[in-house]
């Protein structure tokens, strides 16, 4: 099963600063319906202006992974971390028992990120932050592992979840596949470009919800560059 999200449709809201694109429900973007998918609470497709950002807040148990499109996010919260984190590069706060941060675009250009926060396997523990560079070139081709909590993913950003998120980078015409373990939840969005899921066409920024499909076999249509998060 897998069913397309288009862009166009997603609810969302526009402060000036801050336009987002929410693919669940967010914030004043509200829909009983539309609540989640598995473990997965929260894919937000975000632009913030230059010179801009989200002051000082607090988070507590979840796993927020920021994922930078465009530009550059920078950081720094309540346990005294700093950091930037550059496009194709990427972050994970685990906010445990709870954490205050901040998130500014100090740059001279839009950033654009995807911030996804996944339900962690088990509420409470110290929060925790990190970010790792993933060049694209790196993922040629191929999926990636970007953050996990799953064992054996030695080289991802560590989450405190029962799932993954990977990366692809496709030229025109090139096909990645990625195993879904029976019983597992996908989500799936090209952040760039076109292509086709199991025979179903995603558009950019399109969201594609997927279950009970073992395999998924990605070709582009044009180069693209694909985010996917796996959890049960």
């Amino acid at each position: 099963m897998i069913v397309r999200k288009p862009f166009k449709t997603l609810g969302g809201a526009d402060h000036g600063w801050l336009k987002a694109k929410h693919h669940f429900s967010f914030a004043s973007y509200y829909d009983p319906q539309n609540m989640g998918w598995g473990p997965l609470r929260v894919w937000n497709d975000d632009e913030i202006a230059p010179k801009s950002g989200f002051p000082p807040h607090p988070h507590s148990d979840m796993e927020i992974v920021t994922y930078v499109r465009q530009g550059a996010i920078t950081h720094q919260d309540s346990l005294g971390n700093t950091g930037r984190t550059e496009a194709g590069d990427v972050q994970v706060m685990s906010a445990g028992t709870g954490i205050r941060h901040s998130e500014y675009n100090l740059e001279d250009e839009t950033t654009r990120i995807f911030q996804i926060w996944i339900e962690p396997a088990t509420r409470g523990g110290q929060p925790a932050w990190g970010a790792k560079p993933f060049p694209r070139d790196g993922r040629a081709g191929r999926f990636v592992t970007l953050a996990s909590g799953i064992d054996g993913d030695l080289d991802a950003l560590p989450i405190r979840t029962n799932g993954r998120v990977a990366g692809a980078t496709l030229k025109a015409g090139e096909t990645a596949t990625y195993e879904l373990g029976e019983g597992r939840y996908a989500y799936l969005v090209p952040a760039t470009g076109r292509i086709v899921v199991n025979g179903v066409e995603l558009e950019a920024r399109d969201g594609a919800a997927v279950k009970d499909e073992p395999r998924l076999s990605v070709t582009a249509l044009e180069d693209s560059e694909v985010v996917l998060v796996d959890a049960a």
